[in-house]
């Protein structure tokens, strides 16, 4: 059930940056930087209307970017309390169909070479793997799937 995400709002924002912290968090020793997610203009994303949250309080965060020919997945945080719940999963159906009611064709996203669980979870949901790329200093893989 996807119905129980929403467009995040500026009163939001405090936990749009605090799920996003606690998910990504554990990374920066293992990657050797802080994930770019982590440094993102929270504020200004929702601003935007890019933001989905779902819970009350929020557990899981989006952060979708149109294009004219897909939807990019920004980012998705699970609070690591909430893991378990199903939260992640009905995360990327949302993803899906709001792709769908955009029209557009194709969702793409790109995870840290170094978040290995990233990399087994996105092709069971029918992620395709595209290319690696190092921008600056991430190494990325870049996946796309059609909706």
């Amino acid at each position: 059930m996807t119905d129980d995400i929403r467009p995040a709002t500026a009163a939001d924002v405090p936990a749009v940056k605090a799920v996003t912290d606690a998910a990504y968090h554990h990374y920066i020793e293992r990657i050797g930087v802080v994930p770019a997610p982590m440094e993102a203009d929270h504020a200004a994303e929702v601003a935007a209307g890019r933001v989905y949250v779902t819970g009350d309080p929020v557990i899981g965060v989006l952060v979708l970017v149109p294009h004219e020919d897909h939807l990019f997945l920004d980012s998705i945080a699970v609070d690591p309390e909430a893991a378990g719940r199903g939260v992640g999963r009905r995360l990327l159906a949302f993803v899906d169909a709001h792709a769908r009611a955009l029209g557009l064709p194709e969702v793409r996203l790109y995870t840290n070479a170094m978040m290995w669980e990233n990399r087994k979870i996105y092709p069971r949901y029918g992620y395709e793997l595209v290319e690696r790329r190092v921008d600056g200093p991430y190494d990325r893989f870049h996946y796309r799937k059609g909706v």
